[in-house]
């Protein structure tokens, strides 16, 4: 990452490998009271395993930010394209134990 002259611009970098993404359709949240951890899982079916693909760490201030970001883009989305259908079950359990929350 570069910033620029102008303090308030920031010139990101995306390579090429990390533009590809990751899919993830399982994302298991736990926190302590210094950080939010975002575990992001692919779960395939039929198989019993499933792997962290991806974990985010954020503080607390960064992780109340993304909800926020997320929710907007969320409103945007809905209002060009309907509403986001959660009718479908998934097909494992949704409680790991601990503190967490599933998205």
């Amino acid at each position: 990452m570069e910033t620029t002259n102008n303090e308030n611009q920031l010139n990101i970098e995306l390579s090429e490998e990390m533009a590809e993404g990751i899919y993830s359709n399982l994302a298991i949240i736990t926190h302590s009271n210094a950080e939010f951890v975002i575990d992001f899982i692919r779960v395939m079916p039929g198989v019993p395993k499933a792997k962290v693909k991806s974990r985010i760490v954020l503080t607390p201030q960064h992780a109340k930010r993304l909800l926020m970001a997320l929710g907007d883009n969320i409103l945007k989305y809905e209002e060009q394209n309907g509403t986001i259908d959660l009718h479908d079950s998934p097909p494992f359990p949704m409680n790991f134990g601990g503190p967490t929350a599933q998205a």
